[in-house]
């Protein structure tokens, strides 16, 4: 019984509170980046990392550079080279934790304290009017990914329109749910154009952090703005919650996990008493 006079009691902050309620509600959350250094250093490596496969010399406008990628790298070539900077990203040791740090307070008021990490971190590269990078309508909990799994979705540029990607809300996307059947055979396009008047474009500046339920449908179409996209996409999972085909020790890795939970994973019984 609450003593009268006494403030409220709640397990969860104030703010945390709010940031679960506006997850909850809206699907995502769009929070500037907790440490700017870090997420610079991801951009900048990936900057010196792409110069280095061009052949170019370190630009002085990382932003520029970014976004106007399309004039050096023809469409043609642009997976080669996407996958070229994927592999220097992942062989930067510091590369996981750097991204972890940008979003460490918001990722674990979300998905909790005792995490596992997707081992490499995904890049999306996509040219203006380019329609050979384009992600369907989908769920990833559709096809093999567990319903316990947030995404951790980093512009290196600003993002916004069809430069971005779409989301659709959890009261539209309950509705695709329990009509998903009638739709079967129909195509990916239809069921696109039959939702797109509910669909978010996740407008989202550079220095900031979008994480997404990505048990909602989502997408992108082609990007029409001049410039093109850059983003790090990275699942965030609670170590003891159900896997689904992505395995722990596979796609996942314990990143914070805590000293009981390590006592309790080591823990033996007394044995030979039957001997």
């Amino acid at each position: 019984m609450t003593q009268a006079g006494a403030p409220p009691f709640d397990f969860l902050t104030p703010e945390d509170r709010a940031l679960e309620e506006r997850f909850l509600r809206d699907g995502f959350v769009i929070v500037p980046a907790e440490d700017r250094r870090a997420l610079d250093a991801i951009r900048d490596r990936a900057v010196e990392v792409a110069c280095g496969w061009l052949g170019c010399p370190q630009p002085d406008d990382s932003d520029r550079f970014l976004n106007r990628i399309g004039d050096r790298v023809p469409v043609e070539r642009l997976n080669d080279f996407r996958l070229a900077v994927i592999a220097g990203l992942n062989a930067t040791p510091w590369l996981r934790a750097a991204l972890f740090r940008a979003g460490r307070r918001t990722v674990e008021a979300l998905v909790g304290n005792e995490l596992c990490m997707q081992r490499r971190v995904n890049l999306s590269i996509q040219l203006p009017e380019d329609s050979s990078s384009l992600l369907p309508m989908h769920a990833d909990s559709w096809s093999g990914d567990s319903p316990f799994e947030l995404v951790l979705w980093t512009p290196l540029v600003d993002c916004f329109a069809t430069k971005s990607m779409f989301l659709l809300p959890p009261e539209p996307n309950a509705r695709l749910q329990e009509s998903m059947h009638r739709w079967s055979g129909r195509g990916m396009d239809a069921l696109f154009a039959a939702f797109e008047p509910d669909l978010r474009w996740m407008e989202v500046p550079y220095g900031h952090l979008l994480l997404f339920n990505q048990n909602l449908a989502h997408g992108n179409r082609v990007n029409r703005e001049a410039d093109a996209r850059w983003s790090l996409n990275c699942r965030f999972k609670g170590v003891f919650t159900p896997y689904a085909d992505k395995r722990l020790g596979e796609f996942f890795e314990p990143i914070t996990l805590r000293a009981a939970s390590r006592i309790g994973l080591d823990h033996r019984l007394p044995e030979g008493f039957d001997e």
